[in-house]
């Protein structure tokens, strides 16, 4: 029987430092490419037909075997993780172009609590009083971001549109979108945990970033938009995209998931909205105001509760 080499806690931190780091730059290599005329299904598109094709040489040659013994269920279950996959991409990309990099990350970041509310329904999994009270206090922290960026605060008060103004605001738009990310993330999340289970990694991802890209090259055909002529720059963004946020920073997080606790790994995530907002400050110059950091406050607080509730260590 083999065992798991342990490593040293120096070498985990910087390993988690560095993943962390390297996701939390998705939001600006997408926010450049935008403002670089790009599409945001062009743009996921890309992202994931590039790593898709970055992983191809390993997954082929050193797990073919593994790939060719797959059922015919298993590949339906690696198509439909991919579809939401694909909807998660779609969606948390667009969502950039009508709202604050701060407010989409850390609405797309509360995946995790809606992979514990559906987990008892869909792996039959029980929800604990943790997952509950983190996701009330999550849901009123995403109640205060979208407030905040329709609202102003102003000599002790706060200064709000009327709800029809509210509701037909991009800001809102973008904020429903980044959620609607963080839902189809649970659902790439539920079903690739049954699939996971009898995959290694590297044949896992790439079954499930492929199934993900030709379905975002389908939407993005269907929709008439065209991968091709845009400026050199642009394909820049692409390849950053798939080999730092997606190939690097998501693969850190699963080498790290070796050693350690998937509680603990799943607190760390928390430090992208974190790292994103920082970068936008610094690069794009998007400063977040009070509202917004309290709200994300709560939301990061209920995701916390919410990871501990859901894996009892």
């Amino acid at each position: 029987m083999t065992t798991t080499s342990p490593r040293r806690p120096a070498t985990l931190t910087l390993g988690l430092l560095a993943g962390i780091a390297a996701v939390s730059t998705a939001s600006i290599f997408i926010r450049f490419a935008q403002n670089e005329g790009a599409p945001s299904i062009v743009i996921a598109a890309a992202r994931l037909s590039l790593a898709a094709l970055g992983l191809a040489p390993f997954a082929l040659t050193r797990h073919r075997a593994e790939l060719r013994g797959l059922s015919r269920r298993e590949w339906l279950l690696a198509l439909l993780s991919g579809t939401f996959l694909a909807l998660h991409f779609a969606s948390w990309i667009t969502s950039l172009q009508y709202t604050s990099v701060a407010s989409s990350v850390v609405l797309v970041t509360t995946t995790p609590l809606w992979v514990a509310l559906f987990a008892p329904v869909v792996l039959r999994e029980k929800i604990g009083a943790g997952t509950l009270i983190g996701l009330v206090l999550a849901l009123a922290g995403g109640i205060v971001v979208s407030l905040s960026d329709a609202c102003t605060w102003s000599a002790g008060r706060l200064a709000c549109p009327s709800l029809h103004n509210f509701l037909a605001g991009t800001a809102f738009l973008g904020d429903l979108l980044a959620l609607a990310g963080a839902w189809m993330a649970a659902g790439y999340l539920l079903v690739g945990r049954k699939l996971r289970a009898k995959m290694s990694l590297v044949p896992y991802i790439f079954v499930v970033y492929g199934m993900a890209a030709v379905v975002l090259i389908a939407i993005m055909f269907g929709t008439r938009e065209s991968p091709l002529g845009y400026r050199p720059v642009v394909y820049l963004w692409f390849v950053l995209l798939a080999l730092v946020p997606q190939l690097f920073g998501h693969s850190t997080f699963n080498w790290a998931l070796k050693y350690l606790p998937a509680s603990f790994v799943s607190v760390t995530l928390l430090g992208e909205p974190v790292g994103s907002t920082i970068l936008a400050y610094l690069i794009l110059g998007e400063a977040p105001g009070w509202l917004k950091v309290g709200g994300g406050i709560l939301i990061l607080a209920g995701i916390w509760l919410a990871a501990r509730g859901s894996n009892p260590e």
